[in-house]
């Protein structure tokens, strides 16, 4: 028999889509065999964005909205299998991350920390026939740590190397940093925003997704008051294990920024938004006790040009790349971390990185739903 196949499902902050990858992993093996971006309807994306937030009728609205993000899993599931020419029958489990609508990390002083994505797994099982494993960030909340991120066990296991000091930066919505000490992984945590306050810029002033290639923001010029007021948000300070989200870096802080300078052209806003965002994950680079050999991005971030010119700037002449010349594509890293940590489940071990979450130990992650065959 050759190495399992197993199925990653991620839908992150910008709710655009949900990232399907198709690998093969084993403690030995991972393998990127087949991907698929399936949109995320506009009535969705809507619904999203509004339980993210405090509301009316939560509960009514959160059990109605999980069920049919199950139900798109689920389909983005078999479509992925459709093309790919596989059967369900050949997977050994899916991975859904689902889709985070709060996320309050005991970084944050909240007392009763808590970290939510709904998208319901027992849907997703019944509708595909496969085992699936989901909820995957509140077993390590349970043992004291952040829930997240989870990705550096998974950026430890397909990209370090023994001979070099690797960062790996995933720029999601959120970005995070996993750095890699020769094969040791050494810590990793949220490093502030990735592409979320760029897209909610541009979505409100052009009315559109994303800033293509960063082409907007390159056109604009960096206002340094407001860079100042940016660089002073208190998350930038913290240290040890952490984590943050979009409850922490939002328009509605950014509009607290503005409020104390004279008017701001809205491109420049936007450049300035691009330059914070690199100057947040080098500074978090440049701030390890070790020398970092190269560094290597994955997640939406690395497609957009701008961005990546800026993080260069910052670095100076550490070498950066995207994890494609690692053998990776950048687009599915995430989704994929996902299918290795469903693996990870059904094998019987651990998921998090203490170092990383700060919880009191390794513990295996997730809720494992059997599919209709009972496997």
């Amino acid at each position: 028999m050759g190495t399992p196949l197993y199925i990653g499902l991620m839908s992150g902050t910008s709710i655009d889509a949900i990232d399907c990858a198709l690998v093969r992993c084993s403690a030995q093996r991972i393998e990127l065999v087949a991907t698929l971006a399936s949109p995320i309807p506009g009535g969705l994306r809507a619904d999203i964005t509004a339980i993210s937030q405090p509301g009316d009728n939560e509960i009514e609205r959160l059990g109605i909205l999980d069920r049919k993000l199950g139900h798109l899993f689920a389909e983005a599931t078999l479509a992925l299998l459709a093309d790919s020419g596989f059967d369900p029958k050949d997977i050994a489990a899916i991975g859904s991350h689902g889709q985070t609508i709060r996320h309050r990390p005991p970084s944050a002083g909240n007392e009763t920390a808590f970290s939510l994505q709904i998208g319901d797994p027992n849907t997703i099982a019944e509708l595909t026939g496969i085992t699936t494993v989901a909820d995957f960030r509140r077993r390590d909340m349970a043992a004291g740590g952040e829930g997240a991120p989870l990705a550096p066990a998974f950026h430890a296991a397909a990209f370090a190397t023994s001979d070099r000091n690797r960062a790996i930066v995933n720029i999601g919505g959120i970005a995070n940093l996993s750095l890699l000490d020769g094969t040791i992984l050494a810590a990793g945590f949220d490093t502030g925003p990735g592409n979320t306050l760029l897209d909610h810029w541009i979505a409100r002033h052009k009315s559109e997704r994303y800033d293509h290639e960063g082409l907007w923001a390159a056109g604009g010029t960096v206002i340094p008051a407001l860079l100042e007021a940016l660089n002073d948000h208190p998350y930038l300070a913290c240290q040890g294990p952490r984590s943050t989200g979009k409850e922490a870096f939002n328009l509605e802080w950014v509009d607290d920024c503005l409020r104390s300078l004279p008017a701001c052209p809205a491109q420049d806003v936007q450049a300035t938004l691009a330059e914070f965002t690199a100057h947040s994950i080098a500074g978090a680079v440049r701030d390890w006790d070790r020398k970092t050999d190269e560094v290597y991005v994955c997640g939406g971030g690395a497609a957009n040009a701008d961005l990546m010119r800026r993080l260069q700037r910052q670095l100076g002449t550490v070498p950066l790349s995207s994890t494609a010349v690692l053998g990776l594509d950048p687009d599915w890293v995430e989704a994929a971390a996902f299918a290795w940590l469903a693996w990870r489940s059904i094998a019987e071990l651990p998921g998090n990185a203490a170092q990383v979450t700060g919880a009191a130990g390794e513990r295996v992650l997730g809720g494992i739903y059997p599919g209709s065959g009972g496997s």
